[in-house]
């Protein structure tokens, strides 16, 4: 399979152009090129314009932001399959984080210009993107919601299985980057973590958690 092949295939993935037909998708994937970065290469900073859009072929992103204490706070992963940078390709202002790459990454890379000019060309597209950034103000909203009314374990089981969806069960996170995103103190997801291993759900390791039972971590995500 080509390399635009692949990238036809990410992009049919994605909300924002599942509904292109294959002629269309084949049309957008001829545009990108690709691009490397070494493991911790920057691939852009917060306050960069937004030029291009990107896509994972194979490695993995991170989504970074400075703290005020000096310290650098991951905000998300990106992995293979997984576009990333088009709310700034969309509005031609400013990168909004850092991305890094957490290990050796090729990228798709569609450039602003070039997307641009086939939403022009195809106004559908343009509707659907509209209506995915409405769905973004939804879910959005609704971990707001999650943050104030959700116990600890529902949030913190629901990023671990959001993550295994992207990563596998192999969960390369440490524990005070779990508190960032579930807003919870890193003492009281290592208490809940522990609780876990001892009930067979997970395993700890240095700067990685290892997935054992999906199946009842999902349901305590469900809190069923």
């Amino acid at each position: 399979m080509s390399k635009q092949a692949e990238f036809a295939v990410i992009l049919k993935m994605n909300p924002m152009f599942s509904d292109l037909g294959a002629d269309e998708l084949q049309r957008l994937s001829n545009l990108c090129h690709t691009q490397h970065l070494a493991m911790g290469e920057v691939l852009f900073q917060k306050g960069d314009p937004g030029e291009a859009l990107f896509g994972i072929r194979r490695g993995q992103i991170r989504i970074e932001t400075g703290a005020s204490d000096g310290s650098r706070l991951t905000l998300n992963f990106m992995g293979p399959g997984d576009l990333f940078g088009e709310v700034a390709v969309l509005d031609r202002q400013a990168r909004t984080a850092d991305a890094t790459a957490g290990e050796a990454t090729e990228l798709f890379v569609l450039r602003r210009e070039d997307f641009m000019g086939f939403l022009e060309r195809e106004p559908k597209v343009a509707i659907r993107i509209i209506e995915l950034l409405c769905q973004r103000i939804r879910w959005q909203s609704e971990r707001m919601e999650e943050s104030m009314l959700q116990p600890l374990p529902v949030r913190l089981a629901r990023r671990l299985c959001a993550l295994a969806a992207d990563f596998g069960s192999e969960v390369h996170i440490s524990q005070e980057q779990l508190g960032i995103f579930v807003g919870a103190a890193r003492e009281s997801v290592n208490r809940q973590l522990q609780s876990w291993r001892r009930d067979g759900i997970l395993d700890l390791q240095r700067g990685r958690i290892l997935l054992q039972n999906l199946n009842r971590l999902t349901a305590i995500a469900r809190n069923d």
